[in-house]
């Protein structure tokens, strides 16, 4: 079928609106006819090289619609379904999978390197040269190709630019902070770095009771942001990490217990870090450069019991979490709809690109 799509041409290079060819979907494959989908900063790290993709090929890993086909062996959905993809499709089988943590499953991640779906060849071409996917998902089309476990069902009635969001930066950042941290009320919490993943894993923080709630942002805008959405207090960036973290100890009356640190940047995390009392935590969960190193002061390992956690995907099962969250939205406990600032038509992905990084947007949703 012929679908319309926006083309990363190479890595560094054009973003280009293309027709594209799509093929049917394959055994355990399902054809979704997106109508959401979320413009993140992990999109942005395979247009800059901080995490390269094999090229051509289809951005977009955030998305929602309706199941429009499957292939032989689909169980999970039907057509007609209204879904979230994940972009996690785990195996079910290797040792990670079968000890609860789908997140980490051997089998998706060198699958994933391939730009193919789960059998590593795309479903995806151009005048008959392959255009490869982007975790298994490229939702920045009209209609995708996915994996059988990418699809998670959900109520007809929930916006699909909400269950785009879901699909990533949402259950990253609450995810970090229900699961990886398991944040409890009373609980100190800093969040430093206020994009769409910090602002959800805030969100967290509040709806499980923490306080303080400090946001800690290098963008003035951005804390204006965080207290409308439940920041208790706010640091800006004051220039170095042991300075910021001095900040956010006073600000929270000696240290936090759980640092979530949404950049990926190293300064953001050694800033986690130090913010931490004794027994604290440092959450990382941005994506850093694959060079980047992380230098700590070792002695306040032990001494106080401090630590670091890692968190991809926050720890989360997506058939498990993504209905539970939306739940948490129907209640009100999680305003994710506030996230959404800008909706663009497909076409215009490299303009949602240009409202990230200026800041100027929460949250950009392409609709096609």
């Amino acid at each position: 079928m012929k679908i319309r799509a926006v083309v990363l041409e190479a890595t560094g290079g054009p973003l280009t609106p293309s027709e594209l060819d799509l093929a049917l979907p394959g055994v355990k494959e399902v054809l979704v006819r997106l109508h959401a989908s979320g413009v993140c900063h992990s999109d942005w790290n395979a247009v800059d090289g901080t995490a390269e993709n094999p090229c051509p090929c289809v951005l977009g890993h955030e998305g929602a619609g309706v199941v429009e086909a499957v292939g032989d062996g689909v169980t999970r959905v039907a057509v007609g379904d209204h879904v979230a993809l994940s972009w996690a499709p785990w195996c079910g089988d290797c040792d990670e999978c079968r000890r609860g943590l789908p997140q980490l499953c051997a089998t998706v991640w060198p699958a994933m390197g391939t730009g193919g779906l789960m059998d590593g060849t795309p479903r995806l071409s151009r005048d008959g040269v392959p255009v490869f996917h982007y975790s298994f998902l490229s939702t920045f089309a009209e209609a995708c190709v996915v994996p059988e476990r990418s699809c998670v069902k959900i109520d007809a009635d929930v916006p699909f630019d909400v269950a785009a969001l879901v699909g990533c930066a949402v259950t990253t950042g609450v995810g970090a902070v229900w699961r990886t941290a398991g944040v409890e009320r009373g609980d100190r919490v800093a969040v430093i770095g206020c994009g769409g993943v910090g602002l959800s894993a805030l969100m967290a923080a509040v709806a499980a009771g923490a306080e303080p709630v400090i946001a800690v942002d290098a963008a003035p805008g951005k804390l204006d942001v965080a207290r409308d959405f439940g920041a208790t207090d706010t640091v800006l960036w004051q220039g170095s990490a042991a300075e910021t973290a001095e900040a956010v100890r006073e600000a929270s009356g000696g240290g936090v217990d759980y640092a979530i640190e949404a950049t990926g940047r190293p300064e953001a995390m050694e800033t986690a870090f130090l913010s931490t009392r004794a027994r604290g935590a440092a959450v990382l969960i941005g994506i850093p450069r694959p060079d980047a190193v992380l230098s700590l002061p070792a002695a306040t390992i032990p001494r106080m019991e401090r630590r670091v956690l890692g968190s991809i995907y926050g720890s989360s099962m997506p058939e498990r979490d993504f209905p539970d969250t939306l739940e948490r939205y129907r209640r009100g406990d999680l305003p994710l709809d506030r996230l959404v600032s800008h909706r663009l038509p497909l076409e215009e992905a490299a303009r949602g690109f240009e409202l990230m990084q200026s800041g100027e947007a929460l949250r950009v949703v392409l609709e096609p």
